[in-house]
C-alpha cells in the first residue's frame, strides 16, 4: 500500500503545484491607451488652458520639462509598463527620471507610492522620431488588492532631457494633467504638487499602460473619432460612453476586464490621405494609417468596438460613402487578418442634423449618413452591430433628442452634434452586454 500511497501523494502535490503556478500566471493586457493624433497644439482640445506658459514655442516643444500625466487605468494589476510615442516628433527625444504613482489629488502622489520605470535596466531612453519604446515592467506595491484600485488616477512622470521640438499629443484628454515651468529640470521622483505649475487639459509622448493581469483577464476597444474621445462630456468625470459599458462590464467582470479609448477628435475613416508632422490634421491619421499603433500592437483586445464616419461625410472630410465603405471593409479585412479571432463590432452613426458645427448638420450629410448606416446594420461586414443611431435620435427633428444637446464640459449650449454625459450615459447603458462574454478561443494574442 506504501507505494500507492506515496504515488497519490506525489500526484496531489503536482496537481497543487499546477494550481498554483496556473493561479500566479499572469499576462499583459492593455489597460488604458490615448491615440496620438499629431504634433501638438494640431488637434482639438476640450477646456484646454491657456499653455503658453508652459510651452511657449510649439517648434521647441517641451524643454527639460517634467510631465505628470494623470491616466485612470482601467485593469490593474502588480506591475505595469507604459509606452512612451515620438510618434509626430520631428527629432530624437530622451526621456528620464520617469515615475508611475497613485494620484492623491491634483499633482500629488500618495505618499510611498512612486516608482522608478527602467528601459532595458536604464534610467533614459531616446526615442528616435516616427517610433515608440515599451518600457521595462514596473512594480506596483501598492496595488496588493488590484481589485481596490478601481476608478483611480496613474500619475506617469517623464523628463523630458533638453528640447524635445514637436511634441507628440492626444489633445481632447477631458481629464487634467501637469507639467513644470521649462528648465524646471527632473522632477517625477517628487510626490508633493510644487514643481507642477501649470495644468493641461491632454496627455504627451505616453499613449499606452498595459498591466500584468490573470490568463482570463481581457480588453475591449472603443475606436473612433469624438464621439469615442468624449466631446461635450465633463472634465475628470469619465463620462464617456465607453466608461459607462466598463462601469457595467466591472459589475459582471470585476478586475478581469479593462474598456480603453482609441477615439480621436475629428478622425475620418477614409482620409486624410497623407498625415506627417509636417502635413498634420487635426482630426490625426487615418483609421487604416493608425491601427498598427492604435490597436495591433497592443495586449489582450478580445473585441473593437468600430464607431466612426461623421467626419468623412461632413465638410471636412466631404467622401462618398462608397470611399467609406471601402475603408472600413479594408480595415475590418486587416484586423481579421492578423488576429483571426477578434470579434468585430460596428456601432451605427449619429446624427448631426441641424448642428451648429460649419462642418456639420445639412440634409445631403444626413442621407450619406443613412446610407453608411444601412451598410453597417445589414452587410454582414461585422460580429455584431450596436445601434446608438436608435438610441439618441429624435424622430421629428431628425437630430439627437433635445436632452441630449446641452453639453457638459462648460456649460454651453451644445452643438447637436456631440451628446452630452446625459446621452452618453444613454449610449452607454443600451450596449448588449452579452456581446462581450469572454472567450478564450477568440483572444487576440
Amino acid at each position: 500500500m506504501r507505494p500507492l500511497v506515496g504515488l497519490l501523494t506525489a500526484s496531489l502535490l503536482f496537481a497543487f503545484a499546477q494550481a498554483a503556478s496556473a493561479a500566479d500566471a499572469k499576462t499583459w493586457v492593455v489597460a488604458w491607451t490615448a491615440s496620438v493624433q499629431g504634433p501638438y497644439p494640431v488637434g482639438n482640445p476640450s477646456a484646454q488652458p491657456d499653455q503658453k506658459f508652459a510651452f511657449p514655442d510649439p517648434a521647441i516643444g517641451a524643454r527639460d520639462q517634467t510631465f505628470r500625466l494623470m491616466l485612470r487605468p482601467d485593469l490593474w494589476g502588480r506591475q505595469a509598463r507604459i509606452r512612451l510615442s515620438n510618434a509626430f516628433g520631428t527629432k530624437p527625444v530622451t526621456f528620464d527620471d520617469v515615475h508611475v504613482g497613485l494620484q492623491w489629488g491634483s499633482s500629488a502622489l500618495v505618499r510611498g507610492s512612486n516608482r522608478a520605470v527602467m528601459f532595458g535596466g536604464k534610467s533614459s531612453v531616446t526615442v528616435p522620431p516616427g517610433n515608440s519604446t515599451w518600457s521595462d515592467p514596473v512594480a506596483l506595491p501598492f496595488a496588493r488588492q488590484p481589485d481596490e484600485l478601481a476608478g483611480h488616477r496613474l500619475g506617469v512622470s517623464v523628463h523630458i532631457a533638453g528640447d524635445s521640438g514637436p511634441m507628440t499629443w492626444h489633445a481632447k484628454a477631458l481629464t487634467t494633467s501637469y507639467v513644470t515651468a521649462p528648465g524646471a529640470g527632473a522632477k517625477g521622483a517628487l510626490e508633493d504638487e510644487s514643481a507642477f505649475l501649470y495644468s493641461t487639459a491632454s496627455w504627451f509622448f505616453v499613449d499606452a499602460v498595459e498591466m500584468a493581469a490573470a490568463p482570463d483577464a481581457f480588453a475591449i476597444m472603443a475606436f473612433g473619432d469624438s464621439i469615442t474621445d468624449g466631446t461635450a462630456s465633463t472634465m475628470n468625470g469619465d463620462d464617456r460612453w465607453p466608461d459607462v459599458l466598463s462601469r457595467r462590464l466591472k459589475a459582471l467582470y470585476g478586475n478581469r476586464v479593462a474598456v480603453v479609448n482609441a477615439g480621436i477628435g475629428g478622425n475620418q475613416i477614409a482620409g486624410p490621405a497623407e498625415y506627417t508632422p509636417d502635413k498634420p490634421f487635426a482630426g490625426g491619421p487615418a483609421s487604416g494609417q493608425r491601427l498598427d499603433r492604435d490597436v495591433l500592437a497592443l495586449s489582450g483586445i478580445s473585441t473593437l468596438i468600430w464607431f466612426e464616419g461623421i467626419n468623412d461625410l461632413g465638410k471636412a472630410g466631404n467622401a462618398t460613402v462608397e470611399q467609406v465603405v471601402a475603408a472600413m471593409k479594408d480595415g475590418v479585412a486587416r484586423l481579421r487578418k492578423t488576429w483571426p479571432h477578434l470579434r468585430v463590432i460596428g456601432a451605427t452613426v449619429t446624427s448631426a442634423l441641424g448642428s451648429s458645427n460649419a462642418a456639420h448638420g445639412f440634409p445631403e450629410q444626413d442621407d450619406k449618413r443613412k446610407e453608411l448606416n444601412e451598410f453597417i446594420r445589414t452587410s454582414g461586414t461585422f460580429d455584431a452591430v450596436i445601434d446608438f443611431d436608435k438610441v439618441v435620435l429624435d424622430p421629428q427633428s431628425g437630430g439627437l433628442k433635445p436632452e441630449f444637446v446641452p453639453e457638459s464640459t462648460t456649460g454651453g449650449p451644445g452643438d447637436k452634434l456631440h451628446p452630452n454625459r446625459t446621452g452618453y450615459l444613454a449610449m452607454g447603458e443600451a450596449i448588449d452586454l452579452g456581446l462581450f462574454k469572454p472567450d478564450r478561443s477568440r483572444s487576440s494574442r
